[in-house]
Parts: structure tokens; C-alpha cells; sequence
């Protein structure tokens, strides 16, 4: 796989399924929560790793922001000054390293580091510049690596704060993936911190480092127990480990805590079909096949498959199927646009790219792909007919004498 920065924060599970947030899993699974098996899942009563601080800086990274900024910069151009050190090659120059979940001081001294690592420094340096910081989940389309015997499905995270009265701004890592639209959401520190740690856990599990994995996942779920992604991936472990009652009670409650979780039940479905139990095993496939039919993107990325092979009416029926349950993706409209224009019907084919350019220009505070790090959004504006909007500034910047 191309090294495009889809490895962020790593949700392990055995076999391919597409997920949304659009809507839940009609399943009834008749499961019942059992304090006694969470107990000895999550067995500490402190933190494991008080030691690791992802957000802390050393003296070394304050004082190159102290020579970096001035009293008199703006919020706007402050963030613009760090991200600009950040990302330069005139400066810190970060390198992209999908395998590595990192600190950020570990990020500062070995100069790379995914999504979250970078996020650790940028929101550190952004706190320490006065600037309002924060982290934020963004669901991606769903991209699938292959690690040994494990499928790695990727979520990703960035950053984002206010600059005052209506006014915010975004950093990203890689700006240049696939998100879902209106789907961020600002998480607290203690929710990234799970994160890091449930990171580390998967980066164990690919190493085969179970004893590891197992410790990380734990962490995770002891400071956010609702978090599903540590929940399926902790079950993960279990499975690896030959423990399946574990494995199993861990997906569970990763679905119990997030109904649109696939990937849980999909685990669950083979976990049932392993065990000969092929009921409810069946009942499980169902239930995401039924979902799937629901989620736009399963529909796009059948789409995409089809167009690719030049089966040009089973990808027009693909994507009029991801319109219909999603008309707020401009992707949608110009893969429509590409089936047309192969068939030749260029008039429609240009009426499906307006279309897309028209939800971009209704919704511009949802970024589409691009090679911008930093946006600052102003909402005071008015886009469209009477329809209050987001006008968004890309700021690109060169090497400056600070």
C-alpha cells in the first residue's frame, strides 16, 4: 500500500466490512453486560503509564517558540508560525511515519511521527503559543491495510481551535485523505490520550508482542471505558491469544457502546461461525449485509470496483445508490460524472460536476482533499440564497525570517 497517510488510529479486526456513522446495526444480540468479566479485563485502579506525558515539550521546543513568536502576533498568524516550523523544509520538516505513535517530544527530536504524534506536538506548541487547541476525530473513507494476518482499518485525527468571534482554524497531518463529511468531532485530552494508548496497542499486536498489546489496550479502556476501537481491538488480542471467551465479551462491548460498529460484528460473525454455532453466525452476516446496503460508501466503493473493471451500468446503479442515501458528497457526484463521460454522455456528465462543485461551495467549512495543512474558517459570512456559510482561507507558507 502507498504510503499516503492512512495509518492513524488503528482498529484491527479479521475481515473487510465499510463503516459509517450515517446509521446503526439492526441487530439484537441479547447480550448482557457481566461486571465480573470487565473486572478482570480492566484490572488496574491507576493509570499504568503515568510516566508518558504525549503532550509534554522540553525546553529545547519552548524556547524555539519564544524566538519564533512575538508578543504582538495575531492568533491567526501565530498558529500559521507553527504550523510553519512544523511542516517547512526550512525548519522541523515532519516526515510521515505510519507505524510510529510518538510523543511529542518524541516527534520534535526524531522528526516524524502519524497523525496523532503530530497532533501531540502541534496542540502542545499551540498551547504553549496562548492559541486555543484542541483535538478532533474525522472519520476517513475506509481504507484497509494488510498487516501479517491482520486487516488494520484506519480512523484519523487532527486539530482545531477557535481564533475568536466565529472565527477557527484546522490543522492536518495529511490533508490530502478522503474524509467523510460532517463528521468531526473535538474529543477531550483524556479521550486522545486512549487513543495513544490503544495506538500502541496495535502497533504491538502487528509485532506480535501480545503480552504488550494486552497492557496498551487495557490502559486505553481504563481511561475511557467506553471506547469502542480499544474494545474490538483488545478482542483482537484475546483472539490471538486463544482466549475466545474474552475475544468474545471484547466485541461485544464494542458494539454495545458504538451501534454502527461493523467491524465488531463482523469479528463476532466469525467468532460464531468458528465455533460451529452457524445460527448466529448467519444472523450476524445478515445483519451487516442489510447495513451495508444502508451505507452510502459501501455503494461508492462498489462503484469505484465496478468503473475500475469497466462495468459501467453496475457503477452508475453503485453510485445513483450512494447519492440517493447521501446527496452531501461531492465525490459521489463526480464519480457519477466519470461513469457518463465513459459512456459518452458528456452534456450530464458536466451537469454531475456543477452539482459537486455546487456542495462544495454550500458547505465550505467541509474541506475536501488538498495539500493545505492550515485553514482558518470564518462562519460570519453568507453563502448561497439567505444561507449563513463558512468562507475558508488556505494558508500556504514559505520559509520566513522569524
Amino acid at each position: 500500500m502507498a504510503n499516503r497517510g492512512f495509518q492513524r488510529l488503528l482498529w484491527l479486526h479479521a475481515l473487510v466490512m465499510l463503516t459509517t456513522a450515517c446509521s446503526s446495526i439492526d441487530l439484537e444480540t441479547g447480550f448482557v453486560r457481566d461486571r465480573r468479566i470487565e473486572s478482570e479485563i480492566i484490572s488496574q485502579t491507576t493509570d499504568t503509564y503515568p510516566e508518558i506525558d504525549p503532550l509534554y515539550i522540553s525546553a529545547d521546543i519552548t524556547a524555539m517558540l519564544d524566538r519564533l513568536l512575538s508578543k504582538n502576533d495575531s492568533p491567526a498568524l501565530r498558529i500559521a508560525k507553527i504550523q510553519t516550523l512544523l511542516f517547512n523544509e526550512g525548519y522541523l520538516n515532519l516526515q510521515y511515519s505510519e507505524s510510529q505513535t510518538l510523543t511529542a517530544d518524541e516527534v520534535f527530536r526524531s522528526r516524524r511521527g502519524n497523525c496523532l504524534s503530530a497532533m501531540n506536538l502541534y496542540i502542545a506548541m499551540a498551547r504553549y503559543a496562548g492559541i486555543d487547541a484542541a483535538f478532533q476525530t474525522v472519520a476517513v473513507r475506509p481504507e484497509w491495510d494488510k498487516r501479517g494476518k491482520l486487516l488494520i482499518l484506519s480512523r484519523h485525527i487532527n486539530a482545531s481551535g477557535s481564533l475568536g468571534y466565529k472565527r477557527k482554524y484546522i490543522v492536518d497531518f495529511t490533508p490530502e485523505i478522503q474524509l467523510q463529511q460532517l463528521t468531526a468531532e473535538i474529543v477531550s485530552d483524556l479521550h486522545a490520550r486512549a487513543l495513544f494508548f490503544n495506538n500502541l496497542g496495535a502497533e504491538a499486536l502487528v509485532s506480535e508482542d501480545l503480552e504488550a498489546a494486552l497492557e496498551y489496550f487495557k490502559n486505553a479502556l481504563f481511561l475511557k471505558p467506553d471506547l469502542a476501537i480499544a474494545w474490538n481491538n483488545i478482542g483482537a488480542a484475546f483472539n490471538r491469544e486463544g482466549d475466545r471467551e474474552l475475544a468474545e465479551y471484547s466485541y461485544h462491548m464494542a458494539f454495545w457502546y458504538e451501534k454502527n460498529n461493523a467491524t465488531a460484528v463482523n469479528n463476532l460473525a466469525k467468532h460464531y461461525r468458528n465455533a460451529g454455532a452457524l445460527d448466529i453466525a448467519e444472523r450476524y452476516e445478515l445483519a451487516i449485509q442489510q447495513f451495508n446496503e444502508r451505507n452510502p460508501y459501501y455503494h461508492f466503493s462498489r462503484g469505484q470496483v465496478a468503473l475500475e473493471t469497466k462495468d459501467l451500468p453496475l457503477a452508475r446503479e453503485s453510485f445513483l445508490n450512494a447519492l440517493r442515501l447521501k446527496g452531501t458528497e461531492p465525490d459521489f457526484y463526480n464519480a457519477l460524472a466519470k461513469v457518463h463521460a465513459e459512456m459518452g454522455e458528456e452534456l450530464r456528465a458536466a451537469e454531475l460536476r456543477q452539482k459537486a462543485e455546487a456542495v462544495l461551495v454550500s458547505d465550505a467549512a467541509i474541506y475536501r482533499p488538498s495539500s493545505d495543512k492550515l485553514r482558518l474558517i470564518d462562519s460570519s459570512g453568507v453563502i448561497g440564497k439567505g444561507r449563513a456559510g463558512n468562507m475558508i482561507k488556505l494558508v500556504q507558507l514559505k520559509n520566513q525570517p522569524w
